[in-house]
C-alpha cells in the first residue's frame, strides 16, 4: 500500500488509492446541502440525535466503564460486555457531523471521549473496557461470543474518522497500538492465535486504517481474519459467520448484521487486492441477495431467531425481523460495490436501503428508534397490548449510534469521481466543489426536490472539458410508469439512449451556467412479489420513485387495514402534505374494506369459503412513505395491500 497522503480529507471510504477501485471519494466538507429533506435531518441529527444520545451513553454507565479503567469511576462495569462499541459508533456519527457543521457541544463531547479513550487504553496497546482489570485474564479467550475484535473495529472507524474531520492523531494513534498489539497476536505463525471474531466489523476498520496511515500489515490482517473463517476454529456456525470458507459461499446466511459486515469488508479487501475468486464470492453473494434474500424495503433479515437471514423467498411481513443495523449494512456493502465496479445496480440497492431499510430506524424528531422493522403490524395501539413501536434507547444499543452515524455521513453518498468523470449516484439539493483525479476542480449546484419530485436541474459553474456520469433508477422502467426518463442539455435533448438501472454519460465542453435536467417518472407503481412469497400473493406494495409506501391506521379509523382492497384499475393521486409528518408526498386512492361476515364470527375455517358471506364497503384510502410510519403513536400498519 501507498504512503500515507499528506492531506487529510473527510472522507468515509477512501478509495482514492485503492487499486481496484474504479471510483474515487468525494470529502464530506465539499459538498453543502441545501435540500429540505437530508439538510434538515443531518442538522436534527447534530443537533438532538448526537446529543441525546451523549446523555444515554452517560446514564446507561458507558462512558463510566472507561473512567473506571482509566481511574477515574469506583464501580462494577456497566452493560452489555460489547458496550464499548456503542461508544465508538457515536463518536464515529459525531465526527462526520463536525465534518461540514461547527458545532462547540458537540466538539466538546467528542473530546472528552477521546480523552477517555486515550486514558482507558492499556500499556500494550490493549482497549476493552469489559475486560479489562479484574477480568485482564481472559483476553481472547473466547473469540466466538465477546466481540473484543468487533468492539476494535468499530474504535479503529472512529479513530480515521476523527482523524480525517479534524486532523488530530491522538485517537488514531491509539487505534494504531491496538492494532499492532491485534497483528501481533493473530494469525498462523507459531505462538499466535489462530481464529475470527464471530461479530465481523474489524475487517472494515482495519482496512480503513491501513487506507489512513499506509500501513499494510493492517490490511494484510483483514484478509486473514476473513481467510480464517469456515475452518470451524470458532465452532463452525452460521450464525457467526463460520459454517463455509467464504470464498466458498453461495449464499449469506446466519445473522444478517454479522454476513452483511463481513460483505462489506470483503469488498474492501477486493477494491485493495484485486482477489478474483474473493471478488467472484462477492457477486455470487450480492446477486442471490437482491433476487431472492431482500424485502422491497431493502431490508435483510427474515428471523428473529438469531436475527437471521432466512430461506430463498422466505420474507414474512409481520414478523420481518430486518433489523436496522443491516439495512445500514446493505448500505455500506452495496456503496462498496459500487465503488469498486461504477455499476449502477448497486446504487439503486444502495438507495433503496437508506431511504427505506435505515431511516425507518429513526423517529422524525430523531429521539426514538426502530431495532426491528416490520412490515405489517395488525394490532391496536393500547397499553401493554406489546404493539411494536419506537423506543427512546435498547439494553443492546447497536441501532441507535449505527442510525446516527449513517445521517452524519449520508453527504460522502452523493456523489464519486474518476479521471475526467463526476458521479451523480442519488439526488439531493446541493452545491459541490469537487477535485477530480486529472487535477480539474469542479463546481456545481443541484436543484431538486428529490425523493418529491423527479425533476433535477445540475448547473455547472466550471468551464472546461469533463463529463457527467448521471443515474438512470431501475425503479424508471416497467409498470405504467408514464414518461420514459430524459436528459437534457440547456433544454436540449441529450443524444444516445436513457437507460433504466444505468449511468447516462455526457461528455462535452462545458460554459459557465451550463444546465443537465433529469427527469425521472414519479408515477405512482404496484409492485408485485415473487410467486415464491406465498404471504403476498394477490397483494401489490406501492412505490413512488425511491420509496416504498404503507398504509397506517392513523388515517384509517375504525378500519382493519387487513380487509383492505385496491382495485386493479384503481388510479391514483399524489399530494404534498407540508403539514403532516414533516412534510411528505402522500398516495391517495379508492379502495373497499371487506370484512369477514357471517359464518367467519364463530370459525377460522369452512368448507366453502366463495359462497360464504362478506360486508363490502368503499373507502378512500391514504398511503404514506413507510419510513413515516410510527410517528404519530402505535398502531396498525401494512406494506403490502390486497388487489381486488
Amino acid at each position: 500500500m501507498p504512503d500515507r497522503p499528506a492531506a487529510v480529507a473527510p472522507v468515509v471510504v477512501d478509495t482514492s488509492r485503492s487499486p481496484e477501485a474504479r471510483l474515487r471519494p468525494v470529502p464530506l466538507n465539499a459538498i453543502r446541502l441545501t435540500d429540505k429533506f437530508w439538510k434538515p435531518r443531518r442538522e436534527l441529527n447534530r443537533n438532538t440525535t448526537l446529543k441525546a444520545q451523549y446523555l444515554h451513553l452517560e446514564k446507561t454507565g458507558r462512558l463510566d466503564n472507561f473512567r473506571r479503567v482509566a481511574g477515574d469511576f469506583d464501580g462494577d462495569f456497566q452493560g452489555i460486555y460489547f458496550n464499548d462499541s456503542d461508544v465508538y459508533k457515536w463518536l464515529e456519527g459525531a465526527s462526520w457531523a463536525l465534518a461540514t457543521d461547527q458545532d462547540a457541544e458537540l466538539a466538546e463531547m467528542v473530546a472528552s471521549v477521546v480523552s477517555l479513550i486515550e486514558r482507558a487504553q492499556e500499556a500494550d496497546g490493549y482497549l476493552n473496557t469489559y475486560f479489562a482489570l479484574e477480568r485482564g485474564n481472559q483476553r481472547w479467550t473466547n473469540l466466538r461470543d465477546m466481540h473484543e475484535l468487533y468492539c476494535a473495529g468499530h474504535l479503529f472507524q472512529a479513530a480515521v474518522a476523527h482523524s480525517r474531520v479534524t486532523g488530530s492523531e491522538r485517537l488514531l494513534a491509539v487505534a494504531q497500538r491496538f492494532a499492532d498489539l491485534i497483528c501481533a497476536t493473530f494469525g498462523s505463525r507459531q505462538g499466535q492465535i489462530e481464529g475470527a471474531p464471530g461479530h465481523p466489523e474489524i475487517e472494515m476498520g482495519l482496512v480503513e486504517l491501513a487506507r489512513a496511515t499506509g500501513e499494510s500489515r493492517y490490511l494484510d490482517q483483514a484478509a486473514y481474519f476473513l481467510g480464517a473463517r469456515g475452518r470451524g476454529l470458532i465452532g463452525g456456525r452460521a450464525y457467526h459467520q463460520d459454517h463455509v470458507p467464504f470464498r466458498e459461499a453461495d449464499r449469506l446466511t446466519g445473522h444478517a448484521v454479522r454476513a452483511l459486515y463481513l460483505s462489506a469488508g470483503a469488498a474492501d479487501i477486493v477494491a485493495e487486492l484485486g482477489d478474483s475468486e474473493l471478488r467472484r464470492a462477492l457477486n455470487r453473494l450480492w446477486d442471490r441477495m437482491v433476487s431472492r434474500q431482500m424485502y422491497v424495503t431493502g431490508a435483510v433479515g427474515a428471523r428473529h431467531e438469531g436475527e437471521a437471514i432466512g430461506a430463498d423467498f422466505e420474507l414474512p411481513n409481520a414478523r420481518a425481523y430486518a433489523e436496522t443495523c443491516a439495512g445500514i449494512a446493505n448500505v455500506m456493502w452495496a456503496w462498496r460495490m459500487l465503488q469498486i465496479t461504477g455499476e449502477a445496480a448497486y446504487t439503486d440497492v444502495m438507495e433503496r436501503a437508506l431511504y427505506n431499510a435505515a431511516l425507518p430506524g429513526i423517529s422524525l424528531d430523531g429521539t426514538t428508534y426502530f431495532y426491528v422493522n416490520p412490515l405489517a403490524q395488525d394490532g391496536a395501539a393500547e397499553p401493554g397490548s406489546g404493539v411494536h413501536q419506537r423506543e427512546p434507547w435498547f439494553g443492546c444499543a447497536c441501532c441507535p449510534p449505527n442510525i446516527a452515524r449513517t445521517i452524519a455521513q449520508m453527504p460522502g453518498y452523493l456523489y464519486s469521481v474518476s479521471d475526467d468523470l463526476i458521479w451523480l449516484h442519488t439526488y439531493v439539493a446541493n452545491e459541490a466543489s469537487l477535485s477530480l483525479p486529472n487535477g480539474l476542480k469542479v463546481d456545481l449546484v443541484q436543484r431538486t426536490r428529490y425523493p418529491w419530485s423527479g425533476q433535477i436541474i445540475v448547473e455547472m459553474l466550471t468551464p472546461g472539458e469533463y463529463g457527467l456520469n448521471v443515474r438512470i433508477p431501475d425503479w424508471c422502467q416497467g409498470g405504467d410508469l408514464g414518461d420514459p426518463p430524459t436528459l437534457s442539455i440547456n433544454n436540449a435533448p441529450c443524444r444516445g439512449t436513457v437507460v433504466p438501472g444505468q449511468y447516462a454519460t455526457v461528455r462535452r465542453t462545458w460554459a459557465v451556467g451550463d444546465s443537465v435536467c433529469i427527469q425521472l417518472p414519479m408515477n405512482v407503481r404496484r409492485v408485485k412479489a415473487h410467486p415464491h412469497i406465498l404471504e403476498n400473493t394477490g397483494r401489490i406494495a406501492l412505490m413512488r420513485g425511491p420509496l416504498v409506501y404503507c398504509l397506517e391506521s392513523a388515517d384509517h379509523k375504525g378500519i382493519d387495514l387487513r380487509d383492505v382492497r385496491i382495485p386493479r384499475d384503481a388510479s391514483f393521486e399524489t399530494t404534498f402534505r407540508k403539514d403532516l409528518l414533516g412534510g411528505i408526498q402522500v398516495i391517495q386512492t379508492n379502495g373497499f374494506v371487506e370484512e369477514p361476515a357471517g359464518e367467519w364470527r364463530t370459525s377460522a375455517y369452512q368448507c366453502a369459503p366463495s359462497e360464504l358471506r362478506r360486508n363490502r364497503r368503499p373507502t378512500e384510502l391514504t398511503a404514506i412513505p413507510y419510513y413515516a410510519w410510527a410517528n404519530r403513536g402505535a398502531g396498525a400498519m401494512q406494506v403490502w395491500i390486497r388487489e381486488d
